[in-house]
């Protein structure tokens, strides 16, 4: 009778729990959100997170503020989240590439699939640059430099496992050349270290080079695509220079909530994604960030994971980086 009467008592509690967070939950959002980025300030998923943290409260009624954390590839922003109450507070931009690749190539203190997708927002367009002074004037040129000084050609990216880092080890493989790839934190990072001489290339996104593209102080030798940009007309893409398979590794940015957030503020939050990115100001996007806006759902996302991992797995297989998971 004993244990009848602490059963019950124990089920109160957990229905009386749950309840309550039921009518919180309904109430939601009743105080600022917050939105981690995994780059620094500057970066192409920064600029997207501070479009989507202006566009927000005339959708939620409340602030979002953006809160940068870079390290690990996203992993650190992702474990920050994974930690946290699960209440649709604490929200993380991550690219498809962080579930396909980085995750793969290092121990993470938590199961990446605790985050769940609410909808993307972005692609992005990636590709190799070079100083306007340099004397390569075509990829070609870069790996004849390799492979007559094997060991001496420097570049930098924007975190080992993500796409910058994967892609262009997958064509340095496949030309037979060895190189010595810096990591920094941010595209900026990167920007600054091969305008300072410190590196000789980069493998970085379109958005954050806009500026210095603009002023003739860089330039791309290719985009990691399957055709020519009509906006960088000369510039041509590595299917074009035979790598077919860097441009099968497409990188998307999404925002991610708790796997654990209540079912209706997962919907509650889809919907208001899919607001801000119908809204006019999120098209500057394009304008600012230099990337291309790119609408999917839940299943989009989830579809441009597992088609990463197809064609991403295999390469950090051959390139040796690949740990499991």
């Amino acid at each position: 009778m004993k244990s009848k009467a602490v059963a019950l008592v124990v089920a109160l509690l957990v229905f009386g729990g749950l309840a309550t967070f039921a009518a919180a939950a309904a109430n939601y959002p009743t105080k600022p959100i917050e939105l981690l980025c995994p780059y620094v300030p500057g970066s192409s998923m920064d600029i997207m997170a501070r479009l989507i943290a202006e566009i927000a409260p005339t959708y939620t009624g409340q602030p979002m503020a953006v809160v940068n954390k870079p390290g690990a590839g996203g992993s650190l922003a992702a474990a920050e989240v994974i930690s946290a109450k699960p209440d649709g507070y604490k929200l993380v931009t991550l690219a498809n590439m962080f579930f396909a690749t980085t995750t793969k190539i290092q121990k993470v203190p938590f199961d990446p699939q605790d985050v769940v997708p609410l909808g993307n927002f972005m692609e992005y367009r990636l590709g190799f640059m070079v100083r306007a002074d340099s004397p390569w004037k075509t990829l070609n040129d870069v790996l004849s430099y390799a492979k007559k000084n094997p060991g001496e050609l420097k570049w930098s990216h924007a975190g080992r496992g993500i796409s910058l880092h994967v892609i262009a080890l997958s064509i340095f493989k496949k030309a037979g050349v060895q190189t010595i790839d810096v990591p920094y934190k941010g595209s900026p990072e990167v920007l600054t270290a091969l305008l300072g001489g410190h590196v000789d290339a980069a493998s970085i996104a379109y958005g954050p080079a806009q500026e210095q593209l603009r002023a003739g102080k860089v330039r791309f030798l290719t985009f990691y695509s399957d055709q020519r940009y009509s906006d960088q007309p000369g510039v041509p893409s590595i299917v074009e220079l035979g790598f077919p398979d860097a441009a099968k590794l497409s990188t998307y940015a999404a925002v991610f909530t708790h796997k654990n957030t209540p079912e209706n503020i997962k919907e509650y939050l889809m919907g208001v994604s899919k607001k801000i990115y119908d809204d006019q100001r999120f098209k500057k996007l394009a304008e600012m960030g230099g990337e291309d806006p790119k609408w999917g759902g839940p299943d989009f996302v989830k579809a441009s994971i597992k088609g990463a991992e197809e064609v991403g797995i295999p390469i950090l297989k051959e390139i040796g980086l690949y740990i499991g998971k």
